[in-house]
């Protein structure tokens, strides 16, 4: 086979052409990196793979713990219902259990204390009113049993702190028997002008709650005996020792004494009460009048069953000479007539 040159030059170049395209692709896929098949690709990673995009690295095996499961719920037990709540169990024929009562209250040191051989004070709730008003352990103290076991009613009952309940009735039981008794009779009553109620000092609006108010006051007006006697803490007809007696009683008991001379809301009671104040500070103020002096009465006595009638005590007395009395009893200022010539009236003594 024979060539001519030009053919020789176009094969040749052709040959040229093709081996240089080859060897422009074996050194292309020579750069190009040999892919690892899947059971290498989890023992290496890929080599241009800098961001960590590659078949991830297989990781040791993890060890999970069992955790127990709850036992079975029992066919007895109650039925839940949507909301949650769990209904008890009905008894056939049996009505549903009432809820247990709520624990008692434990009764404090005075409420044990304050038996019925002291006074009869029954339990009442806490009062829980408005502005502080009310408080706990009250009673309502209704009588106050002597030591002989005769009572000493209270009209009317007072609601008091046990407290204040045992405190009047110690000052009745130990102070008031004996000055009765000096009085020849016994205690029958004591007269309560005012226990518990919810209001500011002396009722003025906006003032600062009254010891009423926390029931730990009482207004005492009088102690009646069972002669029949009264005697008016505030009287001035009593006996100023009797009075003078009372007060240092109270005073000595009560961290509260208020009376006549303290202002004019107490001129006709006493107030008592058991406030509490810095280093025990307590207030007497009760001024203990004299009696009220005998002064003459204002209306005139009676007149006698002896004495004349007013008509016939008003009428002149009858004398003998009945003329000359008849005589002064015309009036002496009318001229008497006499031969013509008028003489100046005179009048006639008795």
């Amino acid at each position: 086979m024979s060539f001519s040159l030009p053919d020789f030059r176009r094969k040749w170049s052709c040959r040229g052409y093709m081996s240089t395209g080859a060897a422009m692709v074996t050194v292309g896929l020579g750069l190009l990196p040999v892919l690892p098949t899947p059971a290498d690709a989890r023992k290496y990673a890929a080599p241009l793979d800098i961001f960590g995009l590659g078949t991830p690295r297989r990781r040791a095996p993890v060890h999970t713990a069992k955790i127990p499961l709850p036992r079975q719920r029992p066919e007895d037990a109650p039925k839940t219902s949507d909301k949650g709540s769990r209904e008890a169990p009905a008894a056939e024929g049996k009505p549903p259990a009432e809820p247990a009562p709520p624990p008692e209250k434990q009764a404090s040191a005075c409420r044990l204390a304050l038996t019925e051989k002291i006074a009869i004070a029954p339990s009442i709730p806490d009062i829980r009113g408005p502005g502080g008003c009310g408080g706990e352990d009250l009673v309502r103290l209704e009588a106050i049993v002597l030591p002989d076991k005769r009572k000493v009613a209270v009209k009317p009952a007072a609601v008091l702190r046990c407290t204040m309940a045992s405190a009047i009735a110690d000052w009745v039981r130990t102070d008031m028997v004996p000055l009765a008794a000096s009085l020849g009779s016994t205690i029958s009553d004591l007269d309560n002008f005012d226990s518990f109620e919810c209001r500011g000092r002396n009722r003025i609006v906006g003032a600062m709650l009254s010891e009423h108010g926390k029931a730990n006051a009482l207004d005492v007006r009088a102690i009646k005996l069972a002669n029949g006697q009264s005697i008016g803490l505030t009287d001035r007809t009593l006996s100023r020792e009797v009075r003078e007696r009372v007060l240092h009683s109270v005073c000595s008991r009560f961290s509260t004494v208020l009376g006549p001379g303290s202002d004019w809301y107490h001129e006709d009671h006493i107030h008592l009460d058991l406030a509490q104040r810095r280093n025990d500070y307590r207030i007497c103020q009760w001024n203990v009048w004299d009696p009220v002096p005998q002064v003459a009465p204002l209306l005139p006595a009676e007149r006698p069953d002896e004495a004349p009638p007013r008509e016939v005590a008003s009428k002149p007395e009858m004398t003998k000479d009945g003329a000359d009395d008849q005589e002064s009893a015309k009036p002496a200022d009318k001229p008497v007539a006499d031969s013509g010539k008028s003489k100046p009236a005179t009048k006639k003594r008795r």
